[in-house]
């Protein structure tokens, strides 16, 4: 099965040495919006308007295969 790391950037990197065998790309996309998700809920409140989170799936080689954003504003 391939390895997938997940990246998460928020004041600060945190990256994923470990990573985690799922058989393909589609349960890497899976993986990654739930646990997105459960991320997003931890946050409580830290998120400030004029800054993101973002969330890299990548492969072995450190593709970037897929990127989750939240971004936070606010509006004039």
């Amino acid at each position: 099965m391939p390895l997938y790391f997940f990246h998460v950037y928020h004041d600060g990197p945190s990256r994923d040495e470990v990573g985690e065998n799922l058989a393909d790309g589609h349960a890497a996309w899976r993986e990654a919006t739930a646990m997105a998700g459960e991320m997003l809920k931890d946050l409580d409140g830290s998120l400030k308007p004029g800054h993101d989170w973002n969330l890299e799936v990548t492969d072995t080689k450190a593709k970037i295969l897929f990127r989750l954003t939240i971004s936070a504003d606010r509006p004039q």
